[in-house]
């Protein structure tokens, strides 16, 4: 699993610093919302052709684990 996890990049010279797939320049976030608005991971596949499907994988995994925590309210 960590290997998959190791596709996630986090350069502050990129995207502000926020986490990217491999290092270049498409945001967990931006590949989130893709999903979250319906698209099928073949159609991102399709549509931005230097993602793999293990990067698909990191992106969940990710937010997976950085939503994995206690919350409090208040």
């Amino acid at each position: 699993m960590a290997d998959l996890l190791d596709r996630i990049t986090i350069d502050p010279a990129v995207a502000g610093g926020r986490p990217c797939i491999r290092g270049m320049r498409i945001r967990v976030t931006d590949v989130l919302d893709l999903l979250a608005a319906g698209a099928a991971p073949d159609e991102v596949l399709r549509d931005y052709p230097y993602l793999e499907a293990a990067d698909l994988h990191a992106v969940l995994k990710y937010a997976a684990r950085r939503l994995n925590h206690p919350t409090i309210a208040a």
